[in-house]
């Protein structure tokens, strides 16, 4: 739902003029009416890199759960936009989500450099950011924010999880080849760190443009040319397919380097095949499959995103905006909508619990706490049918799985 500037200015005349002949009882209706609505806007990558990750499933799953949570007394209404992956644009739809459009919280966020632009509007305009699919682990260190939540994994996480594995296994030399924008930084400097302390070393890195970069050939020749025994790939969605099916055409892996999906979905696992991601490993908060709880959830969201394959952002934009509604009924609609900070202060209050991730915690700077688990890839005779793609590998605790929360430096964190 992309806006241009003539269509608003269309529709913001259209609504002058409808509010000019609104009878007063009309507009009083109308204004009950808001006042008893819950307004949740997803923010997310509808064309673009992300999209099969976030977009329109992601949409669908928050949906689930306002459908869930109705006949709780009030209303709940559920809109997006398309961030197009840029900080400005996002940072407009947001501003005019908040100014115009009631919005009482942004879900989803989508690129880190979006989300970090956003994270500080909804500070400013005390409004709740539920960050479900953005990575930088700066949302809860140095750029944390009382209204802001950062639910499904992080750069740290992700960093500690696969990226630690990977050393032990053998992979004590790297080469990282890093999406060039806040999350692609934020991942190799928080792997970088995770390989030294196991004892390895970091060999180079190059930074690719984002977006709109497909071809991948000379990066990955320039790792290879360092003779790094792993390729760390420190971008996600589209970016990480032609990486891997790039280096699978130059026979990289053939000649012994390994291949560190830091940041890989179910999506991309499907969209690949498993003749050419088996064996990888990597790191998510959610499948599918892990649990009676987990495929509860993903049977009764079938029905609104189709055959199509979940992963952890999908599940976080639904269970994030649940946890959410609960604090609403709990302190009331007219409290949540005057205080956005309030509202977060509550969430944290609040034990977590959802089919998703099941039990939980948000902690002071906003992180939401529970397992990461490290999955290995099947080969294309393990699986017993659509989407059964993962091998549970390690299970790390909530507790463990997320950066300490003396480290992250931030400001709501009393020492």
């Amino acid at each position: 739902m992309t806006l241009d500037r003539r269509t608003l200015l269309r529709g913001a005349g259209a609504a002058a003029a409808g509010a000019a002949v609104l009878p007063t009882a009309g507009r009083s209706a109308r204004a009950q009416a808001a006042a008893n609505t819950i307004r949740i806007a997803v923010l997310t990558d509808m064309s673009g890199t992300y999209r099969d990750v976030t977009g329109p499933i992601e949409v669908a799953c928050v949906r689930q759960a306002a459908a869930e949570f109705a006949g709780r007394g009030f209303d709940i209404d559920v809109i997006f936009a398309d961030n197009q992956n840029k900080p400005d644009v996002g940072s407009n739809i947001t501003r005019q989500w908040f100014d115009r459009d009631g919005v009482d919280a942004v879900v989803d966020g989508g690129a880190s450099s979006v989300a970090l632009a956003v994270n500080e509007i909804v500070r400013e305009k005390n409004k709740v950011f539920l960050n479900s699919s953005s990575a930088t682990s700066d949302l809860t260190g140095k750029a944390c924010s009382p209204n802001t939540v950062h639910w499904t994994y992080d750069t740290w996480m992700l960093a500690h999880s696969t990226g630690a594995a990977t050393v032990r296994a053998g992979g004590d030399t790297w080469y990282f080849i890093t999406a060039d924008y806040a999350f692609g930084h934020a991942l190799e400097r928080d792997t970088a760190n995770f390989v030294r302390a196991q004892g390895g070393r970091v060999l180079g890195s190059v930074r690719t443009p984002f977006p709109g970069t497909t071809d991948f050939s000379s990066f990955l020749l320039q790792a290879q040319a360092s003779g790094a025994k792993v390729i760390g790939l420190a971008n996600a969605g589209s970016d990480t397919l032609n990486c891997i099916k790039q280096a699978a055409e130059f026979g990289l892996t053939r000649r012994g380097i390994r291949l560190a999906s830091l940041l890989m979905f179910m999506p991309d696992v499907h969209a690949l095949g498993l003749a050419t991601t088996q064996g990888l490993i990597c790191s998510e908060t959610f499948y599918w499959d892990l649990n009676d709880r987990t495929r509860a959830f993903t049977n009764r969201v079938r029905p609104r995103v189709g055959d199509v394959p979940l992963c952890m952002n999908h599940a976080g934009g639904y269970a994030s905006v649940l946890h959410y509604l609960k604090a609403v009924a709990d302190m009331g609609v007219a409290a949540a909508k005057a205080d956005g900070r309030a509202v977060v202060e509550r969430m944290k209050a609040m034990p977590t619990d959802d089919d998703g991730f099941g039990p939980g915690r948000i902690r002071e700077d906003g992180r939401k706490l529970h397992p990461a688990y490290l999955f290995e890839v099947k080969r294309p005779e393990e699986s017993r049918g659509p989407f059964d793609y993962y091998k549970l590998l390690q299970t790390t605790p909530g507790e463990e799985a997320f950066r300490p929360l003396n480290e992250g430096g931030c400001s709501l964190v009393r020492a």
